[in-house]
C-alpha cells in the first residue's frame, strides 16, 4: 500500500460521486429523470450538483412510487441536452464513483452521447464491489442497508444527490480496509469484480442444472428471471434469495 498522503492516495483525489434516477433499467431505451453529482475529497463534500431532467416520455407509476418524483415536476425540468455541458464539466478531471457503477455510468454516457458529447474516463470506483467482499455475510447490499450498518445518514433515499453522497461516504468508511493508492485500489476492484462475476456465473449454472433436472425447462426459454434482487443477496439458493428481497422489489439498490 502507498504511504498516506502520497500523490496516488485516492482519498486525496477529487471524486465525482454520481447517482441517476431513471424511467427504467435500460440505458438504450430509458432516460434519466434526475442526476446528482457530489464532489468529495478526503471524506468531505466539496460541492453538490443536482437537477431534475425532463425525459420527454411517460413516467412509470413504479418510478413515482420509489423516487417521489412526479410527472408534473418533470414538465418544467430541463431536457438533458440543456444540462449536458454542466454535467460534463462536473465530471471533468474527477474520479467517477457510483454505487452499482455500471448502471449509472451507462445512463450518463448514453445521455451525453445523444447530445454529441464523448465521455470516457478510465478511472472509476464502485463501492458496491468492495461492500460485496468486505461485508459478504452481513446482509443486504442495497445502499440504504449498507449505509445503516455503517452509521451513514440517508434521509432522502432514491433521490440522486442524497444517494450519491451516501455512496461516497460508504467508500470512505471502507477505506481503512482498502489500499490507499488509487492504482492498487483499481487493481483490487478489478480482481474482486471478476471474482464476483465468476461466483454469480457458478450459482446460475448450478441453479440452471437444478431447475432443468426437476422441471425439464430449457434454459434458453427460461432466461434470467431473477433480476437485480439476487445480486445483492447472500443466499446461494437463488429462489430463496429472490423471495427474501421481495419487500424491496422495484429498487435497484
Amino acid at each position: 500500500m502507498a504511504a498516506s498522503g502520497s500523490p496516488g492516495a485516492w482519498r486525496d483525489l477529487d471524486l465525482a460521486v454520481v447517482d441517476v434516477e431513471t424511467t427504467g433499467l435500460d440505458p438504450e431505451t430509458d432516460r434519466v429523470i434526475e442526476i446528482g453529482i457530489v464532489h468529495m475529497r478526503a471524506g468531505e463534500v466539496v460541492d453538490r450538483y443536482q437537477s431534475l431532467v425532463n425525459p420527454q416520455r411517460a413516467l412509470p407509476d413504479e418510478v413515482v412510487r420509489i423516487t417521489g418524483i412526479t410527472a408534473e415536476e418533470l414538465k418544467t425540468a430541463p431536457v438533458f441536452s440543456q444540462i449536458a455541458s454542466q454535467v460534463r464539466a462536473h465530471l471533468e478531471g474527477k474520479v467517477f464513483v457510483a454505487y452499482n457503477l455500471a448502471f449509472d455510468r451507462a445512463f450518463v454516457r448514453g445521455e451525453l452521447e445523444r447530445c454529441g458529447i464523448a465521455w470516457h474516463d478510465p478511472r472509476y470506483i464502485d463501492p458496491l464491489i468492495f461492500v460485496r467482499e468486505l461485508q459478504k455475510n452481513q446482509g443486504s447490499k442495497r445502499l440504504g442497508a449498507v449505509a445503516a450498518r455503517l452509521g451513514i445518514s440517508l434521509d432522502d433515499a432514491h433521490r440522486a444527490a442524497a444517494d450519491a453522497e451516501a455512496a461516497g461516504h460508504v467508500l470512505y468508511a471502507l477505506g481503512a480496509q482498502l489500499p490507499e493508492d488509487l492504482t492498487e485500489l483499481l487493481m483490487l476492484q478489478s480482481q474482486w469484480e471478476a471474482q464476483h462475476a465468476n461466483e454469480m456465473a457458478s450459482w446460475r449454472n448450478r441453479s440452471r442444472s437444478r431447475f432443468d433436472d426437476v422441471g425439464g425447462v430449457d434454459a434458453s426459454e427460461r432466461g434470467n428471471a431473477l433480476g437485480p434482487a439476487y445480486i445483492y443477496g447472500e443466499d446461494t439458493d437463488p429462489i430463496r434469495a429472490m423471495f427474501t428481497h421481495l419487500p424491496d422489489s422495484g429498487s435497484r439498490r
